[in-house]
């Protein structure tokens, strides 16, 4: 059964990434990819440079909150276990240092700069995505 999906609330959603981003990178020269964002306030690269690092990611936590409390509670459905979740991040985690990038660096900030690279990247994120969709829900491996 297909989730029901609210298509203003999408557009929304990729029109605020999208407005974030292009602020972040005008007003900062910062490109809005959370792994780099996150990494870089994890080994403290720059100094001075933590304070917008963790002012961005208080308020991807902070707009979940709001968004709850003025649509409701958000309902969440886990399609794994906590073991598959786990090392799911972990190969993430892993993924976006070998592509030097997430899919918000590259999928929205690189392909809006035209970035061979970053098209690249996000094609390869999207495939790999949907081949193991695939594996996982009609394969038995």
């Amino acid at each position: 059964m297909m989730p029901e999906v609210n298509v203003v609330n999408a557009l929304s959603g990729g029109a605020l990434i999208g407005v974030a981003s292009i602020l972040l990178l005008a007003l900062a020269g910062r490109i809005a990819g959370i792994s780099g964002i996150l990494g870089g306030l994890v080994t403290g690269s720059i100094a001075g440079d933590r304070l917008w690092r963790l002012a961005f990611l208080v308020g991807l936590v902070i707009g979940a909150v709001i968004c709850s409390l003025v649509v409701g509670p958000l309902r969440v459905q886990l399609q794994a276990e906590g073991w598959q979740l786990l090392l799911a991040g972990l190969l993430v985690g892993f993924g976006t240092r070998l592509g030097s990038g997430c899919t918000s660096g590259h999928g929205v900030c690189g392909i809006a700069r035209l970035s061979p690279r970053s098209i690249t990247a996000t094609l390869i994120f999207i495939s790999t995505g949907m081949v193991t969709v695939y594996l996982v829900r009609h394969i038995s491996l």
